[in-house]
């Protein structure tokens, strides 16, 4: 008899391995459910460049730091100017790159001579942090070829923005993801 196994001591071992299970799966499934994107299916946050106001918020109410606000360039619309209101700060003495004369805080935007007077301007995403600056100030003293949208490869997506809530201009709308980036190089009036 010494042999035979207690058939109460194995349900006892089973109930006790089955309530350590039942406290342990909520502590483990609960933080992974809360870190899965939940988004509206088939839908992505985007900036409608034709409404937004460059007001600055995009950078200081996203939850990303930097902001997932990115400043885009539609070359088609550039003029390439040597005089460039999204790169240069309004007033400056001299038409160079040094930093004292640059709108951008952060330097993102990158000046290169393509010939006698144009000149080519990118943007360094890794550099840009979403303020808006260089918008506002394509669109007041040049042909508004800059403007900003979410980029997608940086967002979550978030079931509700931030930066939607607190857009005084409402520019921020779930929009197709198929369908994810808003150009500008559109005729204003089809959004």
């Amino acid at each position: 008899m010494k042999n035979e196994k207690n058939i109460y001591q194995s349900r006892r071992d089973f109930v006790r391995k089955a309530g350590r299970v039942l406290v342990v799966a909520p502590l483990v499934a609960v933080p992974l459910a809360l870190a899965k994107k939940t988004t509206a299916s088939g839908y992505v946050w985007q900036i409608d460049p034709f409404k937004c106001t460059q007001c600055g918020q995009c950078k200081t109410h996203c939850v990303k730091t930097p902001s997932a606000v990115k400043c885009v360039h539609a070359y088609v619309m550039c003029g390439y100017c040597d005089l460039c209101g999204g790169y240069l700060r309004q007033g400056v003495k001299t038409i160079s790159t040094g930093a004292e004369n640059q709108l951008c805080p952060t330097g993102a935007i990158v000046r290169r001579f393509v010939e006698e007077p144009y000149f080519e301007y990118t943007i360094d995403e890794d550099l840009c942090d979403g303020c808006g600056k260089c918008v506002k100030g394509c669109k007041d003293f040049g042909n508004g070829s800059l403007y900003l949208q979410i980029n997608q490869s940086l967002c979550d997506n978030c079931n509700e923005c931030s930066i939607a809530r607190s857009c005084p201009a409402q520019a921020i709308s779930r929009v197709p993801a198929d369908m994810q980036y808003i150009p500008k190089e559109r005729e204003e009036g089809h959004s």
